[in-house]
């Protein structure tokens, strides 16, 4: 494994699970008013591409990382809209 690799996994580790504690805020508090589901949306996009990438590439850093990435992202964006719908629902009462 040559350094161009190690700085790959290195990069891609720290952006797949950048979103993590966004995540793992949201779980605690229940809470998603301030997650920008727009924002979401492209990133998602963009991760989707990211994995078409690596695999026209046959690149398996890329394609498991962004798939990592987009699990993480995924799971943000679920519970993102199942928060803003409750809380929405609470402030109509």
């Amino acid at each position: 494994m040559d350094s161009t690799q190690i700085i790959g996994i290195a990069a891609s580790t720290a952006t797949g699970i950048s979103l993590l504690p966004q995540l793992i805020k949201i779980i605690k508090e229940k809470k998603a008013d301030h997650l920008s589901m727009g924002m979401m949306g492209v990133l998602l996009c963009g991760l989707i591409l990211w994995i078409l990438y690596g695999i026209f590439k046959e690149d398996l850093i890329i394609i498991i990382s962004n798939a990592v990435s987009l699990l993480l992202n995924l799971a943000t964006s679920i519970l993102g809209i199942k928060y803003k719908q409750k809380s929405q629902g609470l402030k109509a009462v």
